[in-house]
C-alpha cells in the first residue's frame, strides 16, 4: 500500500517517483504458488466466458484458489445440445479429448482427472512453469481446453452443431503433501460414483419408469447407495456394476511409453531404389485409463506421478 505524504519521515514531502512506482507494483504483482506442491488447476464447463477476478494476493505456503465466473448453466447447454441423459458418450470423450490436448501442450501436468463437466491438472511439485503465477496457470489452461472443446466438437457431435461458443470457469487449489493430493483425487472419484448412480437411478425412474422429475426426486431423497442400486436391478433390471467403467469411475490421463511402428522409405545405394523399412520409436503419450484411483494399487503401478525427479 502506498504511505500517505502526511506520514513520510520528511514531514509532508512526497515519497519519490521510484519508491511509489516500486510500492505500486508490488501492490499488483501477480500472485505466485510460492513453498507447496502440487498446484492443481480445476476446470468444469459452463456456457459464457471465463471472467477471472483481478489477482492480487501471493501464496505463502496456505493452500488458496483463483476462481472464475460462469455465464450460463452446464444444464442449460446440456439440455439445448441434445445430450443424452444420464451419460452422454460423446460429450464425455470429447471431454477426455481435450483435456488431452492440454497435457500434450504442458508437459509440466503430470496427471488428470476427470468426470461429468470437470478435469483436474495436476502440475509436479517442482515446476516453474511461468514462474508458477497462478494466473498463467488458470487462463492458459482453460484457454488451451476451450478452443479445443470447440475444434474437435464436430468429431464426437457430427449432427449436431455447436449453437454458441461455450467457456469454462476455473480455479487453482494448492496441496502440501502427496497423501493430500491423493485425498483430493479419491474425492472426486467417490463424488462421480456418488453423482452416476444418483443420476442413473434417478433418469431410470423418468425415462423407463414414466415418473416425472418431481417424483423422481422424491423418491430417491435420503436413499442410500443400497437402495439405489436396489430400485435399479429389481424396476429395471439394471446391474450397476455392469455400466461403463467410464461412467462409475471417470477417466485418468497418465503419460505412459508406447512403442510406435512406422514405415520409412530408405535407399540403400544412390543406384538402389527405395524400399519400405519398418522403424520402432518409444514415446511417451498421454493415455487414457478408467481405474480406481482411491486404492494403493494404482500409485503403486505408477510411481513416476509422484517421483520428484519426473
Amino acid at each position: 500500500m502506498m504511505t500517505s505524504p502526511a506520514t513520510t519521515e520528511n514531514h509532508g514531502a512526497r515519497p519519490d517517483h521510484r519508491e511509489r512506482v516500486t510500492q505500486r507494483l508490488e501492490e499488483f504483482r501477480p500472485f505466485r504458488l510460492h513453498g507447496v506442491p502440487f498446484p492443481v488447476m480445476v476446470l468444469s464447463r459452463a456456457a459464457g466466458l471465463l471472467a477471472p477476478g483481478l489477482l492480487r494476493r501471493r501464496l505463502n505456503g496456505v493452500p488458496a484458489s483463483a476462481l472464475g465466473s460462469m455465464a450460463k448453466s452446464k444444464f442449460e447447454f446440456a439440455e439445448q445440445h441434445n445430450f443424452t441423459k444420464p451419460n452422454d458418450d460423446r460429450a464425455l470423450q470429447l471431454m477426455n479429448r481435450c483435456a488431452q490436448t492440454v497435457m500434450q501442450e504442458l508437459k509440466d501436468i503430470i496427471v488428470a482427472y476427470g468426470q461429468s463437466d470437470e478435469y483436474s491438472f495436476v502440475f509436479h511439485k517442482k515446476s516453474n512453469w511461468f514462474k508458477r503465477r497462478a494466473s498463467k496457470f488458470m487462463t492458459h489452461v482453460a484457454s488451451q481446453f476451450a478452443s479445443s472443446y470447440v475444434y474437435c466438437w464436430k468429431d464426437y457431435f457430427s449432427e449436431q452443431p455447436l449453437l454458441y461458443p461455450p467457456g469454462f470457469d476455473g480455479r487453482v487449489i494448492l496441496y502440501p503433501s502427496d497423501q493430500n493430493l491423493k485425498d483430493y483425487l479419491s474425492w472426486r472419484q467417490a463424488d462421480c460414483h456418488i453423482n452416476n448412480l444418483y443420476n442413473t437411478a434417478f433418469w431410470a425412474l423418468v425415462q423407463k419408469g414414466g415418473l416425472p422429475t418431481a417424483q423422481a426426486q422424491e423418491r430417491l431423497q435420503g436413499t442410500v447407495s443400497a437402495v439405489k442400486n436396489e430400485i435399479l436391478f429389481t424396476e429395471f433390471n439394471i446391474n450397476y456394476n455392469d455400466e461403463p467403467l467410464m461412467y462409475r469411475k471417470g477417466t485418468v490421463l497418465v503419460w505412459q511409453k508406447v512403442q510406435e511402428v512406422t514405415t520409412k522409405l530408405v535407399k540403400w545405394s544412390q543406384t538402389a531404389e527405395e524400399s519400405e523399412v519398418e522403424v520402432t520409436r518409444t514415446r511417451r503419450k498421454v493415455m487414457p485409463l478408467h481405474c480406481d484411483v482411491i486404492g494403493e494399487p494404482f500409485w503403486e503401478e505408477h510411481p513416476d506421478i509422484l517421483a520428484d525427479d519426473n
